[in-house]
């Protein structure tokens, strides 16, 4: 067992800003002397004294030795890994490297067609063939779950050439799937089980909250500590166990994907968050809990809101697709007030400053974490009172078209690889012009950055109509390169 009280690249940071020296290295502001007064006034000198580089005494993040090394295997012990990858460019580069380790140009890969976008451009790096599943689908709440072991078993069938597995788990809704029946699937052919939990870093540290995918079998994780814990934006890690996973390539793919002048802001308060957490995560999460079990009894008492709810206990109610629910996010369906969830999210930001994780059509998500308070609390149930009693209106009929449901109808298989598109000589036409033309690039509502369309598919005319539904409810869409989605870039002919 480590010692988790330590803190060693935090404590090295320290010692080096407090040392008496001149600093002949970068960064140029010289431990904040020349750093912009406005830029002081906001955020004060001693977090520039923080901002170093790769000192001999700070280690280096590409081939650590020292006190990144020590940060590292504290990480790995307190989320029980075999082996943890401290990361600057967010759970991004950590999907990105994922897919770098396992597929070549040509490897298939088995993932949910509601993957985030970074595994999209891991496609586009690693030239791997897609081979997408669809995810467990709610028409009445129009919410895509996780997919299914038994969609997994299928496609490894047709597929047992398949080089991984990626999950989803937990989706930005907080639904889990059931992980550790897909790992049993995915070991049966000895290939690794990806898992993009950017979202669940915080699940090792309660019993009441799901089980982490390293526990129930992944061979690999990616967490957004900054998400839900208390790193800072940006700051993710990368977790693995077992030998199907070669911790070289991810090292080699991690060195492609990461900037070589890494933050010690930003690796430093993964040491302190792992530290934190370590030692006082189940105090912390037991708090956060109570908090979310407050809001969800207090806003079910308010009259045309309802909400995603988790399975009875003994998985009663639940499906392979939605086996349990992290309680710490709460989606509120505001549909019953008349309103739409991007309405309802402009009137609570602007008039109540209630501010979401993100909105969709019939609903809001909010994340209740760690840094919350029972004022924060106070507030989001007294604005959703006050929506509730003087903005109601006729009830909302919403058309339940969400981009999963339209695969009954479409075919989905890709006419270039994702890799091929995104290089192919392409050109921009109007939306009108791009039915059935293949897309060149990726095109998604943001949050939560899945994709609707990406490159090497054929576009379809339900899936315009279904992106143009949810700009002109207040969604944005982002991706492509025409910010107000008139056009759209496709393949050349």
């Amino acid at each position: 067992m480590l010692n988790q009280n330590q803190i060693p690249l935090l404590d090295a940071l320290k010692a080096n800003g407090a040392r008496p020296h001149a600093p002949f290295y970068t960064p140029g502001h010289k431990l904040g002397e020349g750093i912009s007064q406005p830029l002081a006034d906001l955020l004060g000198k001693a977090v520039f004294q923080a901002d170093l580089t790769e000192l001999a005494n700070l280690d280096n993040l590409f081939a650590p030795q020292s006190v990144i090394q020590e940060a590292q295997q504290l990480a790995a012990e307190a989320f029980g890994a075999s082996q943890t990858w401290f990361l600057v460019n967010g759970s991004t580069c950590g999907i990105e490297a994922a897919i770098l380790a396992t597929c070549g140009t040509g490897d298939k890969i088995i993932l949910p067609r509601n993957v985030h976008s970074s595994a999209i451009a891991g496609l586009i790096l690693s030239g791997a063939i897609p081979i997408f599943l669809n995810p467990e689908y709610d028409p009445v709440l129009d919410i895509a779950h996780s997919i299914t072991p038994n969609a997994v078993q299928a496609a490894l069938q047709q597929h047992p050439d398949a080089k991984a597995v990626l999950i989803v788990y937990p989706t930005y809704y907080g639904v889990c799937g059931d992980l550790s029946a897909i790992a049993n699937i995915t070991h049966q052919y000895n290939i690794p089980l990806l898992v993009d939990e950017a979202h669940g870093a915080h699940f090792a540290f309660h019993s009441e909250l799901p089980t982490p995918a390293l526990a129930v079998g992944a061979d690999l994780t990616v967490q957004s500590i900054h998400k839900v814990l208390g790193a800072m934006t940006q700051a993710s890690m990368l977790h693995i166990q077992g030998n199907r996973i070669d911790g070289d390539r991810i090292s080699k793919a991690l060195q492609l994907l990461q900037s070589t002048s890494p933050s010690y802001l930003l690796l430093a308060s993964l040491d302190a968050a792992r530290q934190q957490m370590a030692l006082h995560g189940k105090m912390l999460m037991s708090r956060t809990l109570q908090l979310a079990e407050e809001a969800r009894t207090r806003i079910s008492q308010i009259p045309g809101l309802s909400f995603l709810s988790p399975p009875l206990k003994g998985g009663l109610g639940g499906s392979p697709g939605f086996v349990t629910l992290d309680k710490t996010r709460l989606t509120v369906t505001v549909s019953g007030l008349g309103l739409t969830g991007f309405e309802a999210d402009e009137i609570l930001d602007e008039k109540f400053a209630v501010t979401a994780e993100f909105a969709s059509l019939q609903h809001l998500t909010f994340i209740i974490s760690l840094g919350n308070t029972p004022a924060d609390i106070e507030q989001l149930v007294q604005a959703f009172t006050t929506l509730a009693k003087e903005y109601r209106r006729s009830n909302l009929t919403v058309k339940n078209q969400v981009w999963l449901n339209l695969d009954k109808t479409l075919d989905y298989a890709f006419q270039l690889s994702p890799r091929e598109a995104f290089f192919a000589v392409s050109e921009i036409l109007p939306l009108t012009q791009t039915n059935k033309r293949i897309c060149a690039e990726i095109v998604c509502p943001y949050p939560p950055g899945i994709p609707v369309l990406m490159p090497g598919e054929a576009i379809a005319k339900p899936v315009l109509d279904y992106l143009q539904q949810i700009q002109a409810m207040g969604g944005l869409i982002g991706g492509c390169a025409d910010s107000s989605f008139r056009t759209l870039k496709v393949v050349k002919e």
